[in-house]
């Protein structure tokens, strides 16, 4: 699926492919693209019919527990049935769900959730600080977690009635922005202890019930009466579909078999002309072309310049989006709080200079052989070998299914992936240029400099005056890194029926408050 992005926790590729932070949402407000007005009638509320959001995706869940899942695109899809101590506002702040509030120590290194009183998990299980720090130890310690590597930073959870304290291993004031519906969705801690049968039942505190689910395929969930906002919830049933073939998507959307479902950038003009709503969900979706510098021939620096030289962005953009991306040379948007104009365009498209830098590497034109590993068909791969045989690199193109076991264990020399970043900036900059970070297919080598950058975001409020220059000046640190050279970044593009209104426009998020359904006029 052109453009789809790969998962942004340690999985293998995706199916197809004081709270606030004032400064980040004033930099991101300006890069949300609004979704199109809804066009249908009143609600279904208002019309005594049942409200059915029939949702067609191409990321239905292989796993339903969150701690197996991860923070890969499917997140979406979870966060139906499950919620988080936190989630994101159209800014792109932390802000409360199932804590009420939260502050820090004075020293910074430990914070303390406040949940809100009286909730209780679908099987009757009480939502308190006891199964917020289940969630947390499960997620650390599971064998099968694929978020142990988001929870560095915390040390233990102390349960206090309705209090959570979470002790930090160090200054850490990304930690409200980390628990949310990427990396901590909370589950029921009596259906997890059985992993394996939580996984094709779930069981959470969200806005939705599962009420039937055939793996893979389908799931039918219905409007939970308990969740803490159910009365902004005017759905009443969701039908989660597997996405079938794109062009039978945009059919279904138009006949209403659907009435919301992630699209193809190909197949956008067609749902357009059949009268439907088309529009980008705003995020933070980055592909990169993963290097390996710890093996020949990106060992020299010569043939990683190289390489930067040899990337036209643009044509990524122009035949994998049909316009609705954008070339990216950072991991995040041009606008979003972390992004470093001042690294912008660094290594701009020159494949003059790639073939000189490659001649005095020592390697003639044509003579220089790559492996390009990936886990699946990518017409990205294709796009990779077209431009650097452009510079005199031959690129053969490896398929291996189990792609996901050598790339996290560092064993590959050349790659690509994709993410759907993180709502934690920092999070998503320690993943790709941290030593340990799951996306640094060179680990344990780090940039110079991160660490002590990193270390330097931990140590700043979000609130602070000063935390958008101490973060760009983590991604400035990052972008030194050899180990990746990022090509552009892929639209959240949906396509939903008049009668479905428009969605919050939360940063990487679907979020279904407000939300209602209405009659064709």
């Amino acid at each position: 699926m052109p453009g789809r992005p790969l998962p942004s926790a340690p999985a293998p590729r995706a199916r197809r492919l004081p709270r606030t932070a004032t400064a980040l949402g004033t930099a991101l407000a300006a890069l949300l693209v609004p979704a199109l007005s809804a066009c249908g009638s009143a609600d279904s509320g208002a019309s005594g019919t049942a409200a059915t959001l029939k949702w067609a995706t191409s990321y239905f869940p292989a796993h339903w527990d969150p701690v197996v899942s991860g923070s890969g695109a499917q997140f979406r899809e979870l966060a139906l049935t499950y919620a988080s101590l936190t989630k994101v506002d159209e800014k792109g702040n932390a802000v409360p769900d199932l804590a009420k509030s939260w502050e820090y120590n004075a020293k910074g290194d430990e914070v303390t959730f406040h949940l809100r009183p009286g909730l209780k998990f679908s099987d009757g299980e009480p939502v308190d600080a006891r199964a917020v720090k289940a969630a947390i130890e499960r997620a650390k310690k599971q064998k099968n977690s694929a978020l142990f590597g988001d929870l560095t930073s915390i040390r233990s959870v102390t349960a206090r009635g309705l209090d959570a304290v979470v002790h930090l291993t160090q200054v850490d004031h990304q930690i409200p922005q980390l628990l949310g519906e990427r990396v901590l969705q909370i589950a029921s801690p009596k259906a997890a202890a059985d992993p394996a049968k939580l996984d094709q039942n779930p069981v959470g505190a969200g806005p939705f019930l599962v009420k039937q689910l055939i793996p893979g395929t389908k799931a039918v969930l219905a409007r939970n009466p308990d969740y803490w906002d159910a009365k902004h919830i005017h759905i009443d049933t969701v039908e989660l579909v597997s996405a079938p073939d794109p062009a039978t998507v945009v059919s279904g959307l138009r006949t209403g078999v659907y009435n919301f479902a992630d699209i193809e950038p190909s197949q956008a003009k067609a749902a357009e002309q059949a009268g439907l709503d088309v529009f980008v969900q705003p995020g933070f979706n980055a592909s990169n072309i993963s290097l390996n510098i710890n093996k020949a021939p990106f060992k020299d620096p010569k043939v990683v310049d190289a390489i930067r030289y040899a990337v036209d962005r643009q044509e990524f953009v122009d035949k994998l989006t049909f316009g609705y991306g954008e070339t990216t040379d950072q991991p995040f948007p041009r606008g979003y709080v972390a992004y470093d104009p001042a690294s912008a365009n660094a290594w701009p498209y020159d494949p003059a200079k790639a073939r000189k830098l490659l001649r005095q590497a020592g390697h003639r034109a044509g003579k220089l052989t790559l492996d390009l590993v990936i886990p699946t068909e990518d017409p990205q791969a294709e796009i990779v070998q077209s431009q650097l045989a452009k510079v005199g690199i031959t690129v053969r193109i490896k398929i291996d299914k189990n792609w996901a076991t050598p790339f996290f264990a560092k064993d590959l020399a050349f790659s690509l992936y994709s993410t759907t970043g993180r709502d934690s900036a920092l999070q998503t900059l320690t993943a790709h240029f941290g030593p340990n970070g799951p996306l640094n297919l060179s680990g344990p080598y780090e940039p110079e400099g991160f660490e002590k950058a990193a270390a330097k975001v931990r140590e700043t409020p979000i609130d602070a005056p000063g935390y958008p220059e101490v973060l760009r000046a983590a991604t400035r640190a990052g972008l030194e890194s050899r180990a990746l050279v990022f090509t552009y970044s892929a639209p959240n593009l949906l396509a939903k029926s008049p009668t479905v209104s428009a969605l919050p426009k939360n940063p990487a998020h679907l979020n279904w408050t407000g939300v209602t359904i209405g009659t064709a006029k």
